[in-house]
């Protein structure tokens, strides 16, 4: 076997434990609710505007749209066109899906990299809204391996892709001075 294949079985074999372990009416509802408000990375992108109308909140929330920005042209825009590999569903079509069925390609998943990128911003700025951006972002995660819409290995990249993307952005904006210009901090206003 080679390294893809050992991948495509371990990625197989999770999933199949998920189907065979999880699967309940119950949780049916709960993941389909789950994958739903990470559509597009819609939660986070509502949080990030509600964050851009307060003044002590508005780097948070620029820095929050911009790792979101980064890893969506990286992932969505430029490795899923490339790698093009097909989501689970299709390779096996025998499972029951319970959700729209998404288009497009499955590697990396894009709600995966979109919650991690925001999670990582909030838990960097503000543990309060942090910690519990990252227990919405492993829900959103698990939900798309419960859906059978992603692999693991689509997830785990999606989440390391939205990581990354969320710390060149906090690099950039603490180098710069842009994440206390944006809050307007006081030693940054111009004297007149």
């Amino acid at each position: 076997m080679n390294f893809i294949e050992i991948i495509n079985f371990v990625d197989s074999q999770i999933l199949d434990f998920i189907q065979n372990t999880f699967r309940c009416t119950f949780l049916d509802f709960v993941m389909a609710f789950f994958s739903y408000i990470g559509e597009k990375g819609g939660i986070w992108i509502i949080l990030g505007l509600i964050l851009l109308c307060f003044r002590k909140t508005r780097a948070t929330g620029v820095m929050l749209i911009c790792a979101m920005l980064i890893g969506f042209l990286v992932g969505e825009l430029a490795i899923k066109n490339i790698v093009c590999r097909p989501r689970p569903f299709v390779q096996n079509p025998g499972v029951d899906i319970f959700i729209k069925l998404p288009s497009g390609y499955s590697f990396p998943s894009g709600h995966s990299c979109s919650s991690f990128a925001a999670a990582t911003v909030l838990i960097v700025r503000d543990k309060r809204f942090g910690i519990p951006a990252i227990i919405v972002a492993s829900l959103i995660v698990f939900s798309r391996l419960y859906n059978y819409v992603h692999f693991p290995s689509d997830v785990l990249c999606g989440i390391l892709l939205g990581i990354v993307s969320a710390i060149v952005v906090l690099i950039i904006f603490k180098k710069t001075g842009l994440d206390k210009r944006l809050s307007g901090d006081l030693k940054y206003k111009k004297v007149t």
